[in-house]
């Protein structure tokens, strides 16, 4: 529980926290529009470039459960200062990495570093606002965790167009300098030392599992999946991994986490939900920069614009969240938010190669209200029936069902296009005949399809066009797979029911 101290400086530990998590948030997209010419720059493969995201979501999905017991020893202040500047340190040198090796290593200690920012904050603010006051600052809350990756595109386009694509990371520094100063001066230390026994086994199994079955979504569509040897052994690990951790849990007197968050619905539905929510918001952040430079020929400063309405969405969806709450209740608002994030993915799966950029932007602004009216809701819903002495341990385990689903999404989704590309190209060149009025129509004029320019200029735009098609359909069963999320609303217990037993268990 949080001290007077805390409870009476609670601004400005608000701000400051909100400041850590979203200098976290932020650096989980913004290097998004600047993987182009990173890759130039590193010379690294359309594939490897993506270890960039996803070494910092491995990282922090890895050490998120360490963080909550780290905490506990330690205390929740120094845990904080230590990563704040942890952080600020590793972004710095991200900037000035020369090699793809460098800068993977530097984002796995970024990742390593921020993993307790985020579900630290979130219960710190739990602890020093009241009950009646918790809908609305996890509202708050929520804009610093989901405006991140919002914002991330844009202002990583205009920096990279800019200056270069190093400023992406050099940006951390005054916000990093700020946060660690407001926890700093205004948070008051902990003792720590309240910690029970650390359950090692169960914590390597799961890092194992996490570890192993990141590896096999990042290298699975470059290994040719289950016909390599390497994605069987990753598999196999992975798949122990878990076993291992679930009895585990199941049988030690101390398990890792505790067995009552597994017995609370509205956590564990709640917790799955924001997994998801995580796929859809991190895994489209991630592809639509790249769709947008790589295909409809954007400048990052182009696509980092077009990515701005989502943000706008969010923030309108924010300011609405608390309202809706208390007039139709949570589970109606994430409904609704499903509805929206529905339209926002059929809309993006007709999109086409000759389309301006408005539909990118009307479908990001009702993606991005589509986003904010789910994820405030799930931070309220999920801790209304959970006992508050396992605040610590639930954010833990929340935050790492989102960064698995973020890691996983971006990996599974950018896989999904490579091979659907590659199945729809091999399908439009069967209907491609020398001589044909469709290459007449296509093909710029004197051009002969059967030179080796001919042939390579047609080739380039049968790629485009089958790479268009690829995205379109991973939008569209995005748009599916989200529906499917609506019978986990059922499972949810409405917050005004259990309010008097939470209120009763803070002695409100």
């Amino acid at each position: 529980m949080a001290s007077a101290q805390d409870v009476k400086n609670r601004v400005p530990i608000t701000a400051a926290l909100m400041l850590a998590t979203l200098m976290n948030t932020l650096d989980s997209t913004i290097a998004n529009v600047a993987l182009p010419h990173m890759q130039g720059s590193l010379s690294a493969s359309s594939e490897q470039i993506f270890w960039v995201l996803t070494s910092y979501i491995i990282a922090t999905a890895i050490m998120t459960p360490l963080a909550g017991w780290l905490s506990l020893r330690f205390g929740r202040k120094p845990m904080f200062l230590i990563s704040i500047a942890a952080f600020t340190v590793a972004s710095m040198l991200c900037g000035v990495a020369t090699s793809l090796q460098e800068i993977v290593l530097f984002r796995l200690i970024q990742g390593l570093a921020g993993a307790s920012l985020m579900p630290l904050s979130q219960t710190v603010m739990l602890d020093i606002f009241p009950l009646a006051q918790i809908p609305r600052v996890m509202s708050i809350w929520s804009a610093a965790v989901i405006l991140g990756p919002i914002i991330g595109p844009a202002l990583g386009g205009w920096l990279t167009e800019s200056f270069s694509w190093r400023w992406v990371f050099y940006i951390n520094l005054p916000i990093g300098i700020l946060a660690f100063l407001g926890v700093y001066l205004f948070m008051e230390r902990d003792r720590g030392g309240l910690q029970r026994p650390f359950d090692f086994l169960g914590f390597t199994a799961l890092a194992i599992f996490v570890g192993s079955f990141q590896l096999m979504m990042d290298r699975g569509s470059s290994q040719d999946w289950f016909g390599s040897r390497e994605i069987w052994i990753e598999a196999g690990v992975a798949i122990v991994g878990f076993i291992i951790f679930m009895v585990q849990t199941m049988t030690v007197e101390h398990p890792f986490f505790h067995r009552d968050l597994a017995k609370d619905r509205n956590f564990v539905a709640c917790t799955l939900f924001g997994a998801f929510v995580a796929v859809l918001l991190f895994s489209t952040s991630a592809l639509l920069p790249t769709f947008m430079q790589t295909l409809l020929g954007y400048s990052a400063l182009q696509s980092g614009y077009a990515s701005m309405p989502r943000g706008l969405g969010s923030f309108v969806a924010f300011l609405a969240v608390p309202s809706l709450i208390v007039w139709i209740g949570p589970r109606r608002v994430l409904a609704v938010g499903i509805v929206f994030s529905v339209l926002a993915l059929w809309r993006m799966a007709h999109f086409d190669l000759l389309m301006t950029s408005a539909p990118i932007m009307s479908a990001g602004l009702i993606q991005g209200m589509g986003t904010g009216l789910m994820f405030a809701p799930l931070n309220s819903l999920a801790y209304t029936t959970l006992n508050p002495v396992h605040r610590t341990e639930a954010t833990i385990v929340n935050t790492m069902a989102r960064s698995l689903g973020s890691s996983m999404g971006i990996s599974m989704l950018q896989a999904t296009v490579v091979r659907d590309a590659a199945i729809a190209h091999a399908r439009l060149t069967e209907h491609i005949t020398a001589g044909s009025s469709m290459l007449a129509s296509v093909l710029p004029a004197r051009v002969d399809p059967a030179s080796p320019l001919g042939a390579e200029l047609l080739n380039g735009l049968v790629t485009r066009q089958a790479t268009m098609l690829s995205y379109n359909t991973v939008f569209a069963w995005m748009a599916l797979l989200t529906l499917l999320m609506i019978p986990l609303l059922l499972t949810m217990r409405a917050a005004r029911a259990a309010a008097p037993k939470l209120q009763e268990m803070h002695g409100d």
